[in-house]
């Protein structure tokens, strides 16, 4: 294609975008606007429900035909000694549900809410609050997460921006008030916006790391103004694209640096939430520093701060880094550090963090195995850090994704239930290690089998006998319970 061609699709690509945003616009960003009362403004639903045609969701149970119900999901129902909703703890992302646009690297965004006026004023965002509220109402989730520049927008300054932040803040307080929605975790962006194109407390500038320090300061304080229950630490952008101009030790020495001084801070304030980090293996950087829960683990430990963060473990993360996510969460869990779960899943012909809900029973399965072994999560809990696909267009699809979303965990926590009842898979476990139940094996587990010992023992044994590790019959077991 010639360039002037190439020129002339890209100008009325241009304008046919801007067509069809502006047909999507109802009302300008004034919440003291009274366009919703006119016609001839388009559905100005603010004025009231901002979901006139979704009512509250409901457990019908699985024979429900009801695409706005939940069929497994039973928020009071007592299963292993626990309310479902006291297992699950769900919270939904506000990033994701409503301010993500369907925009890709390779398309404009697909999304525009009835809600949505094409700004991002203070109004706007007031605005998107209550309908983020309304949304969790309806729902029947009492749990958010946020990113400070998700719920408002930047200023000019700090003390701008900041001022904004309180602004949207006290709107969500209010809110928070009316309906008892508390925040699962609050977070900082520290990977949008150019300043941190190096990383924020890896950055090699150290105007940016007092930036990012300043920022993670306002969001901790909001977090905890609210009832946050946990920070999370995501570093996108906490790693390097080449080792050729990067001091690695010193990135990480920064980095511990940071997140002891984020420590300290808290406890200065006063919050007791738990601080969690969330690993990731790369993108948007080439290697992230804390690439899996293994890693982040051996960071812990090296800088002395253990005892002061658990693990955030993102299932399509896990998946990037060449694990399952059953694997991530069981290493976090066998170490003491499983704090919470950002519920999603990744498309496996996909190499990237496609952050799609989990529909998949199996996977679900083995997620709720490791929280009932974990004993639940709280104070953390499960957070749809998760979007729904471009294509997915009406406001009724962000119900119906959470819905789905929350039934394939609560179903897996039923077929958890029905395994531990039924007994076998456990069984076929302790038998596999039943020869360690034994008076040297019990020697060896306690850390006194010495060499000379065990070499004695197998000069009276003679040469082990090794039985079947039985892998077929425990998948059985497994697929017997879905």
């Amino acid at each position: 294609m010639k360039c002037a061609e190439l020129l002339l699709l890209l100008v009325a690509s241009s304008v046919c975008l801007s067509a069809a945003i502006a047909a999507q616009q109802t009302c300008p960003a004034d919440l003291d606007s009274k366009c919703g009362d006119d016609a001839s403004s388009g559905p100005g639903d603010w004025e009231g429900e901002f979901f006139p045609g979704i009512p509250k969701i409901k457990y019908e149970g699985p024979t429900s035909k009801n695409t706005l119900a939940y069929k497994w999901y039973n928020a009071e129902e007592v299963i292993l000694g626990k309310k479902m909703k006291d297992w699950m703890r769900f919270s939904v992302a506000f990033w994701h549900t409503f301010r993500g646009t369907g925009g890709d690297v390779f398309g404009a965004p697909t999304k525009f809410w009835p809600w949505e006026d094409g700004t991002n004023s203070l109004a706007m965002a007031k605005r998107r609050m209550r309908a983020h509220f309304e949304f969790m109402e309806k729902l029947g989730v009492d749990r958010w997460c946020f990113h400070d520049r998700d719920i408002a927008p930047d200023g000019k300054t700090l003390t701008e921006t900041n001022g904004n932040l309180d602004e949207i803040v006290e709107v969500a307080k209010k809110l928070q008030d009316e309906t008892n929605i508390k925040p699962l975790w609050g977070t900082a962006q520290l990977f949008m916006h150019p300043r941190y194109m190096h990383g924020a407390a890896t950055s090699p500038e150290v105007k940016v790391y007092a930036y990012a320090a300043a920022q993670v300061k306002k969001a901790l304080e909001v977090t905890h103004y609210l009832g946050g229950e946990n920070y999370v630490f995501w570093g996108g952008r906490e790693g390097y694209q080449t080792l050729l101009n990067t001091d690695m030790k010193r990135e990480l020495d920064h980095l511990a640096n940071f997140l002891q001084a984020a420590v300290d801070y808290k406890k200065k304030i006063g919050f007791n939430g738990t601080l969690l980090i969330e690993p990731k293996p790369q993108e948007p950087t080439k290697h992230q520093y804390d690439w899996d829960v293994a890693t982040t683990f051996s960071f812990l430990q090296k800088y002395g701060l253990t005892g002061e963060f658990k693990i955030n473990v993102e299932c399509n993360h896990a998946t990037l880094s060449g694990h399952s996510c059953h694997h991530e969460l069981e290493t976090a869990r066998i170490n003491g550090l499983l704090g919470n779960i950002d519920a999603n899943t990744g498309d496996p012909q996909i190499g990237w963090d496609t952050d799609q809900f989990l529909t998949d029973i199996s996977e679900a399965t083995l997620v709720m195995s490791s929280v009932v072994k974990n004993g639940g999560l709280a104070p953390g809990g499960f957070n749809f850090d998760a979007k729904l696909r471009r294509e997915s267009t009406d406001v009724e699809d962000l119900f119906l994704a959470h819905i789905s979303g929350m039934d394939t965990l609560a179903r897996g926590l039923r077929n958890v239930a029905k395994l531990m009842e039924d007994g076998s898979l456990d069984e076929l476990v302790r038998k596999r290690y039943q020869s360690f139940d034994s008076e040297i094996g019990a020697t060896i587990e306690a850390g006194k089998g010495d060499f000379e010992t065990l070499e004695k023992k197998v000069l009276e044994w003679g040469e082990p006998t090794v039985p079947s590790g039985r892998q077929e019959l425990a998948e059985m077991l497994f697929q017997s319970a879905l």
